[in-house]
């Protein structure tokens, strides 16, 4: 087993790293910014190296500061969580060629889906069905060509891209090109890359995701699907898993696609498939080669700890687990609580004056805060994930209710309201999963219309 983790992040996620860490007998180095003093996962970590300004760019994305931290505390591995570094190639190769393990994939697989177009060409060798669309980089100069063969409507994307940033839906050839160049202006700002691709644009879709573990040596398993289909310009809300009424033929064969995909690259460690799902298909949009922000959904229905399997693969111990052992039971839901405006979602950091943890049966809560705690305005907003998890689905909904009437957070504004009082009350999703508009086309486009009423 490895003996000494540096965890590369801050938050619930470094948190999360540091008690998995823990219950394998493994030490841990924390790192933080002049900003982050005070998180608290420093104060259960064997040591803690502080690396920089709050600015990230100098701080949870300073390559070499991270990698100095590893030396001086003498780690044998890296884990980069989610986010920042997590996905950058460069970083990876640094990490192993510095002599340290990188809790991740390799380089070379990183470096392969962090391109969509790269990625797409790859799923459609190993028979991962994928959005219709261009087969290479999009320019002015073939986008006309392209899009008859795509038809209307398509939209444009970004290659390095991600958050929904760099996308142009066309829905006519006349601002085609507009659009191209526009998409390419947007890629380059903020990706440095221009490269940009095009697919055919799926009207209501929903968005499902499976998550998958595998060794590096050619061996690997699913953990069945997610639903993450509530979002806001693109950002993930509220995720679910099982991915509910998902037809069993299509569930059981893009679980077998992704499993064989892993195979064939000899994926290693943790990875998530994420999948556009519309009429009984599904659609391959991207990989994250990372622990998703919404694992405990997935570690709730299978029991299986992902950051634990991520830990083993790492030291080369494989995994544990056998696809036959992987049993689903029950429903789990994770709402994502950020400190934002529920009204406006504008970021609110600043000290948390008051804070009671929600329990109870099937209740967990992931998060890094505490009372006292002061949230800096430096990061994502996102300051916990709280999940239920019942015998079905209706349960689920019905203890997620209960926590969150119990949850108290004052001082800060969040999105609590948003879940509370409007997503769980709303008998469309209590009833089904709904496509990927449904939350900013109709539910929150309703309460807007109240408030202008009044």
């Amino acid at each position: 087993m490895l003996q000494k983790v540096l965890i590369a992040n801050r938050g619930e996620i470094a948190l999360r790293i540091t008690r998995a860490c823990k219950t394998l007998g493994i030490k841990t180095v924390g790192i933080y910014s002049d900003a982050d003093k005070d998180l608290m996962h420093l104060r259960f970590c064997d040591e803690a190296v502080c690396i920089g300004p709050g600015a990230s760019s100098e701080s949870y994305l300073n390559i070499p500061a991270i990698i100095t931290a590893a030396e001086i505390t003498g780690a044998d591995a890296i884990h980069p969580g989610y986010g920042f570094l997590s996905e950058n190639a460069e970083f990876a190769e640094i990490v192993e060629s510095s002599g340290f393990i990188f809790i991740g994939p390799r380089p070379e697989h990183i470096r392969l889906m962090g391109n969509k177009v790269s990625a797409i060409m790859a799923m459609r060798k190993a028979g991962v069905p994928t959005v219709p669309g261009s087969a290479h980089a999009v320019t002015p100069n073939n986008a006309l060509a392209e899009a008859k063969e795509i038809g209307f409507p398509l939209i444009v994307k970004a290659a390095s891209g991600g958050g929904g940033r760099g996308m142009r839906i066309v829905e006519r050839v006349d601002t085609l090109l507009e659009s191209v160049q526009a998409a390419q202006r947007d890629a380059e700002m903020w990706f440095g890359d221009d490269t940009v691709y095009m697919e055919r644009f799926l009207q209501k879709p929903r968005h499902v995701e499976v998550q998958v573990l595998a060794d590096g040596n050619g061996e690997a398993i699913h953990l069945y699907d997610r639903d993450c289909s509530l979002q806001r310009r693109h950002q993930k809300v509220l995720e679910e898993a099982p991915a509910p009424g998902l037809p069993e033929e299509a569930r059981a064969h893009i679980l077998e696609a992704c499993v064989n995909a892993c195979k064939l690259m000899q994926y290693r460690g943790a990875g998530t498939f994420e999948f556009l799902f519309e009429d009984g298909e599904f659609f391959f949009i991207e990989m994250n080669t990372r622990v998703q922000v919404e694992h405990p959904v997935t570690e709730q229905v299978t029991g299986v700890d992902i950051i634990e399997q991520q830990l083993r693969i790492a030291a080369g111990l494989g995994l544990n687990i056998t696809q036959d052992e992987v049993q689903l039971k029950g429903h789990a839901i994770e709402c994502r609580i950020n400190a934002e405006d529920p009204s406006t979602f504008l970021p609110s950091p600043g000290k948390i004056e008051a804070f009671y943890a929600p329990g109870g049966a099937g209740i967990r809560l992931d998060s890094h805060i505490y009372e006292g705690y002061n949230i800096p305005p430096y990061y994502d907003s996102m300051i916990a994930k709280l999940i239920s998890h019942g015998k079905d689905r209706d349960t689920a909904i019905a203890r997620m209710k209960q926590a969150l009437d119990e949850m108290i957070l004052t001082g800060i504004k969040t999105n609590i309201p948003l879940h509370k009082d409007l997503i769980l009350e709303d008998k469309n999703f209590c009833k089904q999963a709904m496509d990927i508009h449904y939350l900013e086309k109709h539910l929150l486009k309703q309460v807007q219309g109240h408030e202008n009423d009044a």
